[in-house]
């Protein structure tokens, strides 16, 4: 492979694709790695055909394994598991193991069409410009990768999580269940965990994102997958074969703020007396303040109907009823980070709220990640050692850093009792899932192009007038992005097949 060479094509290009609101986002990438939500490169061309059908369990369906009582709405019929073998997929975003698995990582990110559209005309070169990008951007990322031990832990932390689940699900439920895990970026995917689950033959399966807030962008993007993948084996799927429910967001439930807010406490419970009066003065009378940092999304999200920043403000709210008042000497914060490109995301962005709280006078800083149940590099590289390092040189001299959930006691419970009531409650198809919270409104492809807005949303849903209305992008500024993306890819390949940068191939 030639040495690609260095210019700010690539980086045009991503701006480009953020201006145009392409799916750059997810929860699990640091900014090192681009910060998008994609599906892995294994299924490209499975995710391009148009799914025949769905699967759809209505909504009054419910399925007891107490009381063996199944109460089943008119249509669609869904057929009573005899023998119930219960499953609980787990869904998570992933990430490189080791640092040879980086530029592996980033290729199935941008190999995949709902990272990067190209115009249909340049479809055939999506391989090529997910190689450019992953190459240049792979010693970055490895070296993020390698400060924080040369991989990501989220897969080991997602294997633990699944194992106590099981456990307190079989000690406090009575419930033997299997669990599987399907990662969005990296091994296992999600394929892989689909089919273990048809070779187990399960019947009853809970689908639960380890997203506590939906978003479209996470939860919302692993749902197309199985959706498409349910579409294709719709044999097995079907209601008459396989009961299934989704829990698509669950950050209000009383066990998770709880643990959430115990682990805060003890953070606030850390600060010693010198450090409590360190940070009382004058111009700052509350001597402790806590800095919950979400990952944020592009604005443009929450205006299409993402319901992701109303969840998390929701749940901050839920999580600091917990906590001691300012009266009590606490004060709460919110911000989002890990933003990417140039176009406007949630505000107030962490890296501005730093040093604000250093100005104000803040001197004891416990930060929360609030939009992660477990470790991986977003907390270890970005918040420990980037923000750690800007609030130091911003006067916050007593940093303290609320772990992600990981293996607490008080979530594991909590995770059981979730799968628990989902068995026993009405269920919520994928569809169900998606349309609630607007999965769709972000197509896109123009109105007229109905195929492709079906496609690539959640089946015929996605081009429905009702989430067609709420879309956001005029005719005019999708002509405008994809002719700027025809150039920037152009010059990609001039540069790629010349070796040079395309300024130097018109210099004297």
């Amino acid at each position: 492979m030639m040495n690609l060479p260095l210019s700010l094509s690539v980086l045009l290009m991503l701006a480009v694709i953020d201006w145009v609101s392409l799916r750059t986002i997810a929860f699990n990438i640091s900014p090192l790695e681009a910060k998008s939500h994609s599906r892995s490169h294994d299924v490209e061309q499975a995710g391009k055909q148009q799914p025949s059908s769905t699967t759809r369990i209505d909504a009054a369906t419910t399925f007891d394994l107490y009381d063996e009582k199944i109460a089943l709405s008119s249509t669609p019929a869904t057929a009573r598991p005899k023998d119930p073998k219960v499953g609980v997929l787990l869904l998570n975003l992933g990430g490189p193991e080791t640092g040879e698995d980086v530029e592996g990582f980033l290729y199935n990110l941008f190999a995949d069409p709902d990272i990067i559209r190209l115009p249909a005309l340049l479809s055939p070169l999506q391989s090529l410009v997910a190689l450019i990008i992953s190459k240049r951007r792979a010693p970055k990322s490895r070296e993020a990768y390698n400060s924080i031990g040369g991989g990501s832990p989220i897969l080991q932390y997602t294997k633990a999580q699944a194992e106590l689940m099981a456990k307190s699900l079989s000690e406090r439920h009575g419930i033997d269940a299997k669990t599987y895990i399907g990662m969005r970026y990296w091994y296992p995917f999600t394929e892989e965990a689909l089919a273990q689950i048809r070779e187990d033959d399960i019947n009853a399966l809970v689908i639960l994102p380890l997203y506590p807030q939906f978003s479209i962008s996470t939860s919302g993007s692993s749902l197309r997958v199985l959706q498409e993948e349910f579409a294709k084996h719709s044999d097995f799927y079907g209601p008459q074969k396989m009961f299934h429910t989704v829990i698509p967001s669950w950050y209000g439930r009383p066990g998770y703020v709880k643990s959430v807010a115990d682990l805060i406490q003890k953070e606030l419970d850390s600060f010693t007396p010198e450090e409590i009066a360190e940070g009382t003065s004058a111009t700052q009378p509350i001597p402790k303040h806590v800095l919950f940092s979400a990952h944020g999304v592009p604005a443009s999200y929450i205006e299409a109907g993402d319901p992701y920043k109303a969840q998390i403000e929701d749940c901050v709210e839920k999580i600091a009823a917990l906590l001691p008042t300012e009266e009590e000497g606490v004060k709460v914060h919110l911000s989002f980070q890990s933003r990417v490109g140039p176009v406007e995301w949630l505000r107030p962005y962490t890296d501005d709220v730093l040093p604000s709280l250093g100005e104000q006078g803040v001197k004891n800083l416990v930060v929360v990640p609030i939009s992660f149940v477990s470790e991986h590099i977003e907390t270890l590289e970005e918040i420990d050692i980037e923000y750690r390092e800007l609030a130091l040189e911003s006067g916050i001299t007593n940093w303290r850093r609320s772990p992600a959930l990981n293996t607490d006691a008080t979530f594991i419970e909590d995770m059981a009792d979730m799968v628990a009531d989902a068995l026993n409650e009405p269920s919520q198809s994928i569809t169900e899932a998606c349309v609630a919270n607007n999965v769709g409104n972000l197509e896109l492809e123009t109105l007229s192009n109905q195929q492709e807005i079906s496609s690539a949303g959640i089946l015929g849903v996605g081009g429905s007038d009702d989430l067609r209305g709420k879309m956001k992008l005029r005719n005019g500024e999708l002509f405008n992005g994809r002719i700027a993306m025809i150039g920037i890819v152009a010059t990609l390949l001039i540069e790629f097949l010349s070796g040079k940068p395309l300024i130097h191939l018109f210099s004297w």
